[in-house]
């Protein structure tokens, strides 16, 4: 039986990197609540590399904001 082979899928690209690469300092803004809120689900959980296409090093950023802007009461721990 022949393997059926997958076609490629586009090349993903970090939102916040520019094509030189990820500029340094990296730092995401803990007090954009709607923009931290389109990287979360309904739930109230952080959404995967795999969901959201960021690099390792922004997605650890964006982790690090999500969290200060819930103790901030900023954003909620749980969903709606």
């Amino acid at each position: 039986m022949a393997r059926r082979r997958i076609a490629p899928s586009p090349k993903h690209r970090c939102r916040f990197c520019t094509p030189q690469g990820c500029p340094r300092p990296i730092f995401v803004d803990y007090k954009d609540t709607s923009g931290l809120k389109r990287l979360m689900t309904s739930q109230g959980k952080i959404l995967g590399r795999k969901r959201t296409y960021l690099c390792a090093a922004y997605q650890r950023a964006i982790s690090q904001a999500i969290k200060r802007a819930r103790y901030m009461a900023l954003l909620p721990y749980v969903g709606e």
